[in-house]
């Protein structure tokens, strides 16, 4: 494709209006269509970026024929149907993290978009930073050594709203699914699945963890040590120590723009890439890159590794006995 890719925005909510600010500083992108149940809703979104066409079903924009691509952005729990949707009717997809809520979930929709050959993503937004570019780079480049223990923590304190998506079980709410889902996504990202995993959660009074924390043991003896929390702020940040070195990232999970090296008897580097738009057209620029070529998943997230990362926290709601009220 030579023209520009026409966007479909499903669930305007706060994160949709970072991605569409996103894809508003691509010039090869255009957001052709909005969707939301609420028409006060989708009308103010769509005013705000000078979208043409509102729909108010999510079944009229996956059928919409002006729209090639269709990011998603409503809760967790309607994540796996809302991909359905719009595979079947035969539009690539990008949906926020986490792609589903399980891994049953993740691996339906994965096979279906290989059935029917669209392109399939889980939104992993900041794995496109070029800081993090430079992470993979530099640690396949040998310059801290192999690596050997992980740790990295996403918490922050929010209030307790019962029907809010971050508390409400029925909307896959906690802080796994959250925010815990970013510092497991790097584990997977350096070390790719663990041999053993081990957890606590501390859940709330709705039901849902509002803090947790784990070890994801490896069979060569690495140890990646995570945690998460929506009741709790922690400091946010990632260290990943080798055995000649170790890099800390800075805010890994929210606008990283800066890492620390540090190699074996030398002195310490830091590295700066200053923020282009909001970050999200980071993302959005290589799905386009990616569908041009005629590829239906990204190598920086490969499809399977998103299966893996749902299968590793499905077994940490298993440790804790936590089932979310649509699995049971």
């Amino acid at each position: 494709m030579s023209s520009a890719l026409r966007w479909g925005i499903l669930g305007p909510g706060n994160i949709a209006n970072k991605f569409a600010k996103g894809l508003q500083a691509l010039p090869d992108a255009v957001i052709a269509a909005a969707a939301s149940r609420s028409a006060t809703t989708v009308n103010a979104f769509a005013d705000t970026y000078n979208i043409p066409t509102r729909h108010t079903s999510y079944e009229a924009l996956a059928k919409d024929p002006g729209v090639d691509i269709v990011y998603i952005a409503v809760p967790h729990a309607f994540h796996h149907e809302m991909i359905r949707l719009c595979l079947e009717h035969g539009k690539h997809v990008v949906c926020e993290k986490p792609i589903t809520y399980s891994a049953k979930r993740t691996r339906e929709v994965v096979g279906l978009a290989r059935t029917k050959k669209r392109f399939l993503m889980e939104a992993m937004w900041t794995r496109f930073f070029p800081i993090m570019d430079e992470v993979r780079t530099r640690i396949k480049q040998g310059q801290i050594g192999a690596v050997r223990m992980i740790q990295a923590d996403f918490g922050f304190r929010a209030g307790i709203d019962p029907k809010g998506r971050l508390f409400d079980p029925k909307l896959a709410g906690g802080g796994l699914l959250d925010v815990g889902v970013y510092p497991i996504a790097l584990f997977h990202m350096l070390l790719g699945a663990p041999a053993k995993i081990a957890g606590f959660a501390h859940m709330g009074e709705t039901g849902v963890d509002e803090q947790a924390a784990w070890v994801f043991n490896y069979a060569g003896g690495e140890l990646a040590i995570g945690s998460s929390a929506i009741r709790t702020s922690t400091p946010m940040e990632a260290l990943i120590a080798g055995t000649d070195g170790s890099i800390r990232i800075a805010s890994p999970w929210w606008i990283p723009t800066k890492m620390t090296v540090q190699q074996a008897g030398k002195p310490a580097e830091t590295i700066e890439h200053p923020l282009v738009g909001t970050g999200m057209n980071y993302e959005a620029a290589a799905v386009m890159d990616c569908i041009r070529k005629g590829m239906t998943e990204c190598p920086i997230i490969p499809l399977d590794e998103s299966i893996a990362i749902a299968e590793s926290m499905d077994e940490l709601r298993r440790q804790w006995g936590f089932v979310y009220p649509m699995e049971k």
